[in-house]
């Protein structure tokens, strides 16, 4: 094992950096830098960071910690994170900084391991760090922190945010890292600082990042790209003559129910069909401007998807299928990123970190309508790569999302590029659900299709707080 003296050495003698840190990623350094400073002696410091898709957590928290263990406070790194796909990420930036980390295994630099791996044996995972160097002289790094979930009622049901806790625990600094900061069950997760407000004369305990980095801030920046939503509206017909306009339903069971039947794979009137094909001639108009542009369809199930897929083949194109069940389903995600294929169509399995600049067009089909899994979904398409951001003017060109025009999917479209405090669930208060919330008239959808234009498509162009926020 190399002495904290022979590392410093090594790294000075290692040519310079080949990135330029953007803004924020120099505000992270200085953060950090000033955290580690006033930390008392033994403490364990938490740092929070809210930043969007494409805004480059990977890279910025590698050079942060170059820069720091340049300057002796830190001595070695160990990122957790959630998919091997994303572990792959995670390394090859890191050679990309001359950081040689080991997967699942201790490198000359310090380790990468999953939330699954950790959870099977924390204390193993914590006496291999310190087999390397004292836990003090580590940066604990979450990626997607989110998924450490802290139940303060039931603190050793927590799965990987207690496995993750006691792994962690003693180290120097843990810096937490997310583009959702929220849990659709509202409870804390590790990193996160509580903050006690009023809102509307009610005490509420939210979450408040160390550092928030917006999508529109990167919009503006040309960091990433902006999106142009178009919802297809329709009438939802069914069998005792009743029927409903797709964009104006706020009964929530009607609300549901139509979405379940507007993304159904039926004649080439239906809905769905509408959004693939009016997805389909995006993607190819913008093969013009960006040759080997891509498509991402989220489909509902496994039989949906090879619907999907199916009709897509028909159109001519070309398509690589990923779901859960496939095992081979990191290859071929792998392939896409790499260029294969046209449309990439997707259960639930291109989320959170996964890295693909070339697609531009997304057409969301599936009836989940959580605001954490709509913006996971949408937000695949804002990348944008060296060699576009070369020759793009600003601001970027934007690329497009295609989907059914559910009131809460649209709703979430007015805000898609704004943060917003994350509530905490006080406890034994019931959860209330943006779903609930519409239903009881509190979140009313703008649109409304009570008339025959239903069957429009709506566009939203650029971000915008919905009316009852604007109010």
């Amino acid at each position: 094992m190399a002495s904290p003296s022979f590392a410093i050495s090594r790294l000075q003698s290692r040519p310079a950096l080949g990135i330029r840190p953007r803004r924020w990623q120099q505000r992270l350094l200085e953060l950090l830098r000033r955290r580690l400073q006033l930390a008392a002696p033994g403490v364990c410091t938490d740092v929070l960071i809210h930043a969007g898709p494409g805004a480059g957590k990977t890279l910025g928290s590698l050079h942060a910690f170059l820069q720091l263990r340049q300057g002796q406070q830190l001595q070695a790194i160990c990122i957790c994170c959630h998919r091997s796909s994303i572990a792959n990420q995670w390394k090859i930036a890191a050679k990309r900084l001359g950081l040689d980390l080991g997967e699942g295994v201790l490198g000359p630099d310090g380790l990468i391991c999953s939330y699954q791996a950790a959870n099977r044996d924390p204390q193993q995972w914590r006496l291999l760090l310190q087999s390397q160097a004292p836990l003090q002289q580590w940066l604990l790094v979450a990626d997607e922190v989110h998924h450490l979930g802290l139940d303060p009622l039931q603190p050793e049901e927590g799965g990987w945010g207690h496995s993750f806790e006691q792994l962690s625990s003693g180290a120097k600094l843990r810096l937490g890292l997310t583009g959702t900061p929220f849990r659709a069950d509202q409870l804390q997760f590790c990193s996160s600082h509580q903050q006690l407000v009023k809102i509307n004369g009610i005490s509420q305990r939210i979450i408040t990042p160390d550092l928030v980095i917006t999508p529109q801030e990167l919009i503006n920046s040309g960091d990433v790209r902006p999106l142009r939503f178009h919802f297809q509206d329709g009438w939802i017909e069914y069998e005792n003559k009743e029927r409903s306009a797709l964009s104006a339903e706020q009964r929530e069971s009607w609300r549901a129910r139509n979405l379940r039947r507007a993304v159904r794979l039926g004649d080439r009137s239906s809905i769905a069909l509408q959004v693939l094909l009016q997805a389909r001639k995006r993607r190819e108009a913008l093969q013009e401007q960006q040759p080997g542009a891509a498509g991402l369809v989220v489909a509902r199930d496994i039989s949906h998807a090879r619907g999907i897929s199916c009709l897509l083949e028909e159109e001519g194109d070309k398509v690589v299928l990923v779901h859960s069940q496939d095992p081979g389903a990191a290859e071929a995600l792998s392939r896409f990123q790499g260029g294969e294929g046209e449309w990439l169509v997707s259960v639930d399995m291109c989320a959170e970190g996964f890295d693909a600049p070339r697609l531009r067009v997304v057409a969301y089909l599936t009836t989940v309508t959580t605001r954490s899994r709509f913006l996971q979904a949408i937000t695949r398409a804002v990348r944008l790569d060296g060699s576009r951001s070369a020759i793009e003017p600003m601001p970027r060109h934007a690329s497009y999302i295609h989907a059914p025009a559910d009131p809460l999917l649209m709703a979430y479209a007015r805000n898609w590029s704004l943060s917003s405090p994350y509530l905490l669930a006080p406890e034994g208060a019931e959860e209330i659900s943006p779903e609930a919330a519409l239903n009881s008239g509190n979140w009313p959808p703008e649109q409304r299709a009570i008339s025959d234009a239903a069957g429009a498509v709506i566009e939203i162009k650029e971000p915008q707080l919905p009316g009852f926020l604007a109010a």
